[in-house]
């Protein structure tokens, strides 16, 4: 996936979202705490591991950071956005 594709991708998903060098998305979620933004790494944990689909997340104080592209291709694929969706939908659930 390349370009216009990834865009379009893009703009099916919630913004914060972004492509990173046509490898990989990323978007930061902001907390007004640890706790939640611990607790929203752990929900999205257990969302990879039912979906076999398993992003790179940064925790810090009131912020995860949650990146995701396909590891057997090295770049992105759609499964990469419906997670990223997925992911939003359990963001919604903190704010």
């Amino acid at each position: 996936m390349e370009g216009d594709e990834i865009q379009e991708y893009l703009n099916r998903v919630d913004d914060g979202w972004e492509a990173v060098d046509d490898h990989h998305i990323e978007r930061r979620f902001e907390f007004d705490d640890f706790r939640d933004a611990l607790e929203f790494t752990y929900d999205v944990g257990e969302l990879a591991e039912e979906e076999g689909h398993h992003p790179d997340i940064y925790l810090e104080y009131g912020a995860a950071e949650v990146k995701f592209w396909t590891h057997k291709i090295d770049g992105l694929h759609e499964a990469d956005f419906v997670m990223a969706a997925k992911v939003d939908e359990i963001y919604d659930g903190y704010v």
